[in-house]
C-alpha cells in the first residue's frame, strides 16, 4: 500500500500492510474553534476495555506497553494536528481493535473545521498517507466522534471509517466502552439534602415575626400587663405583697439584728502559714 492514498468514506475499510501506524488528527484552528484532542481505546474480543489502563488520552498518553501512545500536539502550515500511534504486530494478542477517537474543548464539533484523520506508516518517515478520511459530525451536538477503528482480520489488520459521534463528550464515549469515569458516577448521584415541601409548616416562628396571641410576651422596657405585674427593675416592691429581692435576706423580726453579746473578732496574724 505504500505510495497509495485511499480516500474514505464512512463505513469504508481498507487492509493494512504496515504494522505500525500513525493516526494523524487534523485540523484547522480560528476564532470561536475549540481545541480537538487526539484518544485511542485499546478493546478486546467483546469490544470493551480489559481494564482503565486501556485508554490513552491527554492524562494518561502512554499505555502501559508503551505499544500505543500520544504524540505532541504540532502546528502545520495553518493546521494544528493532534497524533496517536500504534503498534499493531506487537499488541497482545487479547486487543482485538483500536478506537481511535476525537474530543472537542469548550464547544462542539459544529464549530471545528476541516477535521480529518490521515492514517500514516509510521516506519517511514516521509511518506504519502495509507488512508485519508473527512470526519465530519451528523448533528453538529458532538463532542466526542470515533473517527476510525483499527481492527484484527486474520494475521493482519485494517481500517475502518467511522464517525460516530457523542455528544456526552469524551467521558460519555469512554464509559460506554468499559471504562470507569468518576464524573460520570458523580453527576448520577441525587442531591443529599432534599429541598422541604413548600406546604410544610416551619419548626418555630421565623426570627423578627410576632408571637402567637396566646402567650405574648412583653417588650422590653413596656410596662407590664395589669393581671400579673412584674414588678420594674429598681422600682420599689408594692405594698400589699412585696417579693424580696434577688440575693437580698428575708424579712425578720426586729430581735434578730440585735447585737450577740459572746460575739468576739478572730485573732489577727497570717493564718495560711504552715505550722
Amino acid at each position: 500500500m505504500t505510495g497509495m492514498t485511499h480516500a474514505m468514506l464512512k463505513g469504508s475499510n481498507v487492509p493494512l500492510d504496515a504494522m505500525a501506524v500513525r493516526a494523524v488528527l487534523r485540523w484547522t484552528p480560528g476564532a470561536g474553534v475549540p481545541d480537538v484532542d487526539a484518544s485511542a481505546l485499546l478493546l478486546g474480543q467483546d469490544g470493551r476495555v480489559r481494564s482503565d489502563e486501556d485508554f490513552v488520552f491527554y492524562n494518561q498518553p502512554r499505555h502501559p506497553s508503551g505499544l500505543v501512545r500520544r504524540l505532541p500536539k504540532k502546528r502545520i502550515a495553518e493546521h494544528l494536528t493532534d497524533t496517536v500511534e500504534a503498534d499493531l504486530a506487537a499488541l497482545d494478542p487479547s486487543v482485538d481493535q483500536v478506537v481511535l477517537a476525537a474530543s472537542s474543548d469548550g464547544d462542539s464539533f459544529q464549530h471545528v473545521r476541516d477535521l480529518r484523520i490521515l492514517l500514516y506508516d509510521a516506519a517511514l518517515a516521509d511518506s504519502e498517507p495509507l488512508a485519508v478520511f473527512d470526519v465530519k459530525p451528523e448533528t453538529g451536538e458532538e463532542t466526542a466522534i470515533i473517527c476510525g477503528e483499527l481492527y484484527r482480520r486474520g494475521e493482519g489488520w485494517k481500517f475502518r471509517a467511522v464517525a460516530q459521534g457523542y455528544p456526552t463528550g469524551l467521558v460519555g464515549l469512554a464509559t460506554d466502552f468499559g471504562i470507569s469515569v468518576d464524573e460520570a458516577e458523580a453527576a448520577a448521584e441525587p442531591s443529599a439534602q432534599p429541598r422541604p415541601e413548600p406546604s410544610e409548616p416551619p419548626a418555630g416562628p421565623a426570627y423578627g415575626y410576632p408571637q402567637p396571641a396566646p402567650a405574648p410576651q412583653p417588650g422590653y422596657g413596656y410596662p407590664q400587663p395589669a393581671t400579673a405585674p412584674q414588678p420594674g427593675y429598681g422600682y420599689p416592691q408594692p405594698a400589699t405583697a412585696p417579693p424580696p429581692a434577688y440575693g437580698y435576706p428575708q424579712p425578720a423580726a426586729a430581735a434578730a439584728y440585735a447585737p450577740d453579746p459572746n460575739f468576739r473578732l478572730p485573732p489577727m496574724g497570717p493564718q495560711f502559714v504552715r505550722p
